[in-house]
């Protein structure tokens, strides 16, 4: 099947696959816009049980960086990378340094980063074959390394955002959280509620580490399956995505769903399902913005400082959203959609 003929293709100008069977590398790189500037969007290291469910994660990542970048204001366009992993998920030198130089030949078209189950040492490894990647170590007072700090706070500001909105509350204490996922930006996420008084129920696939969390921040847990169900205030998504579907959208109990993951949303009518419910939800790229901003800002030579302010917007950015999102009467998904196809001159 050709690119331009998958559901989520739109209009991206261009998809790239690459295959070096001497490195063991399968990969597609792919570039939704460049109209703000080179596509930015991280690169994943994961298994797909078919071929084309590669593709697919490649061109709905990659619109959603489009956006995440355009509505964080960065001069960076959208796009995503993704190394399909074999069955026993081996990672290899060769395979890591054919990826770079598959990024080089894109001329800089594409810039990459860690995403899923990569590594700063893997960036680290791809950067020796090309300048074009991001998230690296970091010089001294500059912005770069770990993504995950600044995705965390600028989930936890948003959150609070929500809060305040739909609460009346101008903290999280006392607030009932259910963290689903709580890996890297998950569990800094909880720890960052925690720390303002929020009560936090947890749930993650590791039962090890969520229990070990748990009793870090005197949380409680629950199944993967039953955290989307909880009567709680807010409900916060922070594992992979396509979560909010016809079925879970129909059980959730809370007034607010604010999380990290990326593409939250299984299909184009689930932002309508969630809004028709009243339910207040936060546009996972205008909220999960923070981790693109630190490797962004690196990439263009901007400091710790330049990180803080810009994710210190990201509440702003949501108010923008829901203030236009209660005039019109649309879903907060449209309204956000419509905003970032407007700054890539899509609208």
């Amino acid at each position: 099947m050709a690119p331009w003929e998958y559901r989520d293709f739109d209009d991206h100008e261009s998809v790239h696959v690459f295959r070096d069977t001497a490195a063991g590398l399968t990969a597609v790189i792919a570039i939704h816009s460049t109209a703000l500037g080179p596509a930015a969007g991280g690169v994943r290291f994961w298994h797909y049980a078919r071929g084309e469910d590669a593709i697919t994660d490649a061109l709905r990542l990659s619109r959603g960086m489009s956006f995440k970048n355009a509505m964080a204001g960065l001069a960076l366009g959208g796009g995503k990378g993704v190394i399909v992993a074999d069955a026993d998920r081996r990672k290899t030198p060769a395979m890591l340094q054919s990826f770079g130089n598959a990024v080089e030949s894109l001329g800089g078209r594409y810039v990459t980063a860690a995403d899923v189950a990569m590594t700063d040492a893997d960036m680290i490894a791809i950067g020796g074959e090309t300048r074009h990647v991001t998230g690296l170590p970091p010089k001294p007072g500059m912005a770069g390394g770990d993504p995950g700090p600044a995705t965390a706070r600028g989930v936890f500001l948003g959150v609070k955002a929500a809060v305040a909105r739909a609460l009346g509350k101008d903290s999280v204490a006392g607030v009932h959280v259910a963290v689903q996922g709580v890996g890297s930006v998950g569990g800094r996420l909880a720890r960052l509620l925690a720390a303002e008084g929020a009560r936090l129920t947890i749930a993650d696939v590791d039962g090890a580490r969520a229990a070990q969390l748990a009793a870090e921040l005197g949380a409680e847990t629950v199944t993967p399956e039953a955290i989307l169900t909880l009567p709680v205030d807010v409900v916060s998504p922070c594992a992979l995505g396509g979560v909010l579907d016809e079925v879970t959208i129909a059980g959730l109990q809370a007034p607010i769903v604010a999380g990290a993951a990326n593409n939250q949303l299984a299909t184009a009518a689930d932002g309508p399902r969630i809004h028709a419910r009243g339910i207040l939800w936060a546009p996972d790229y205008v909220i999960n913005a923070g981790g693109i901003i630190n490797v962004g800002l690196q990439y263009l030579g901007g400091t710790i400082a330049d990180v803080e302010a810009r994710v210190a917007r990201i509440p702003d950015r949501l108010i923008e959203v829901w203030d236009e999102s209660t005039a019109s009467g649309e879903p907060a998904a449209i309204v956000a959609q419509r905003i970032a196809m407007r700054r890539i001159g899509r609208g």
